[in-house]
């Protein structure tokens, strides 16, 4: 199977750096802080896109329960999203390619900041999936603009470190959207209102950043070919989708599952955020692990262990378990199952070959997009088959299938030799080329110590 994107225009900023920043030589000896300096505007206004996006989510499942909806009507809202962000991240370059960065941003951000107030007006189980999967593209274009604009104001020396940051400051952000749930009832109107407002809010630092938009040429084709990412890495692809769809579950389907085990609103953003928090704290340190030993070890032993947390949970826990058991244990999950995207990224790039980074995270994005729009789906068939265990029944088959497929590649091929280092990639990814460029930069430098 072939998909034929067009090149994503991070790459040309990677390599057509407006004539207002420094000469790349001048770049290579900046350091991390300056560059941060010149990006903080571009980083708070993504950090409030994930804001207004988290709290969204999570809002249109607790109103799509009060409403009445069925669980599997609430999973095809939350399937909408990420299929409009699959689509979005690889076709969204073209209108930034027609009508600049700056045009493009604004006209996506005043879009996903209008579908919050059509989810209000229009209250159907049937319309809302058409306005997630609308704001899910327009979010993929607001991300592959934020990320352009980071590549090109980024020295090869300070990228990666850059995109791990772009990274987390995604996690934390998601961390206070979810909190932002105690603000207002989500029965009523402010909380839409409310998202409608950060969306638009995250255009004014964005729009007076200092960080010049790259030049936007035409685009060239790409081939990706998920055949030979399958022959590169068997396990990391059939990872890639498996993570897509547990992930994708949880913040589809969270909100519904606590609010159907008796949870108030407020609790329900203490649920969503425990687990959002225990992704962020768990990332950077599984990441340092995994430089050390043989990812697909670590990544089994984490899948395993989630797998035994959610059959504990679905068979052993009481309906009503103790609040602070219950925030215990999807921070566990969430410290167990969100960096899983990053782990198989890492896993994956150790055995491309340069010059195909891009290809690569492109196919993984494609895989990652499938399993995310599934995954909802089926998690929502689940618990209106299964009742609320439902949830936790599929994503511990994901999660076992994880760690049987990876047990079974780690006896038929050793780990290599040599590593990738870790990147800290969003949990909602979109990027491809800037994953490329930060890895083409890494090897780049090895080979300059080496001669």
């Amino acid at each position: 199977m072939s998909i034929l994107p067009r090149r994503s225009l991070l790459a040309a900023g990677a390599t057509a750096l407006p004539a207002t920043l420094a000469p790349e030589a001048r770049l290579r000896a900046t350091p991390l802080t300056s560059t941060l300096a010149t990006v903080l505007a571009l980083l708070l206004g993504y950090a409030l896109l994930q804001m207004g996006n988290t709290l969204q989510g999570s809002l249109l499942t607790m109103r799509g329960g009060i409403e009445g909806f069925s669980a599997t009507q609430i999973g095809l809202v939350g399937s909408g999203f990420y299929l409009g962000l699959m689509i979005g991240s690889l076709r969204g370059d073209r209108l930034v390619q027609g009508v600049g960065h700056t045009r493009a941003f604004a006209a996506l951000a005043a879009i996903a900041s209008t579908v919050p107030l059509l989810h209000l007006m229009l209250m159907h189980p049937w319309l809302w999936p058409l306005g997630r999967a609308m704001t899910g593209f327009c979010f993929a274009g607001l991300f592959i603009v934020v990320e352009s604009w980071l590549n090109g104001a980024a020295s090869s020396a300070v990228r990666g470190q850059l995109l791990s940051i772009y990274g987390m400051t995604g996690m934390i952000a998601g961390v206070g959207g979810q909190m932002l749930l105690t603000a207002a009832s989500p029965r009523g109107f402010v909380l839409f209102c409310l998202v409608s407002m950060i969306i638009s809010f995250a255009l004014v630092p964005v729009v007076l950043s200092r960080a010049q938009a790259p030049a936007t040429p035409p685009g060239e084709a790409r081939r990706l070919d998920l055949r030979w990412l399958y022959t590169l890495s068997p396990f990391g692809v059939v990872a890639a989708f498996l993570v897509g769809m547990s992930t994708a579950s949880y913040y589809s389907l969270g909100p519904l599952f606590a609010q159907r085990m008796g949870l108030e609103a407020g609790e329900v953003a203490v649920f969503m955020a425990c687990g959002s928090l225990g992704g962020f704290l768990a990332t950077w340190p599984m990441g340092w692990l995994s430089d050390r030993i043989d990812r697909r070890g670590l990544i089994v032993t984490l899948t395993t262990c989630a797998a035994a947390a959610l059959l504990a949970m679905v068979l052993l826990v009481p309906e009503h378990p103790p609040r602070p058991l219950l925030y215990a244990m999807v921070g566990t999950f969430g410290a167990l199952v969100i960096p899983g995207y990053s782990l198989v990224l890492a896993h994956v790039n150790d055995h491309v070959p340069p010059g195909g980074f891009a290809a690569a995270s492109g196919g993984l994005l494609v895989l990652w997009g499938a399993g995310a729009a599934l995954g909802p789906l089926l998690g929502g068939a689940f618990m209106s088959a299964l009742g609320n265990a439902g949830l936790g029944w599929l994503v511990l088959l994901a999660q076992s299938g994880i760690a049987g497929w990876g047990l079974w590649r780690m006896f038929r091929r050793a780990a290599p030799r040599e590593k990738e280092d870790f990147l800290v990639m969003p949990v909602q990814p979109v990027s491809t080329t800037l994953v490329a460029v930060a890895k083409e930069a890494a090897i780049d430098r090895r080979e300059a110590a080496r001669s």
